[in-house]
């Protein structure tokens, strides 16, 4: 509950994060806002993704997601 109270005033400090996941080949355009690698990390709490430097091991900054393509109907 204490962290729920302070998350509300203070914002998320992503300390829980997923291990360092490289986009697929399909998505090249969204790897690119990833880092120069493609390597991104999740945090755990908020969901918000992150750029990853493999080699200083560091979180980068915030990745812009794209927003989910609208699908088609296949027939009308």
């Amino acid at each position: 509950m204490l962290q729920t109270l302070f998350a509300t005033f203070f914002g998320c400090a992503h300390r829980r994060t997923t291990f360092p996941i490289t986009r697929g080949r399909k998505l090249g355009a969204h790897a690119a806002n990833a880092g120069a690698n493609g390597m991104y990390v999740v945090c755990l709490d908020c969901g918000k993704e992150f750029a990853y430097d493999w080699r200083s091991m560091r979180i980068g900054e915030p990745v812009e997601v794209a927003p989910p393509a609208a699908v088609e109907p296949a027939f009308r």
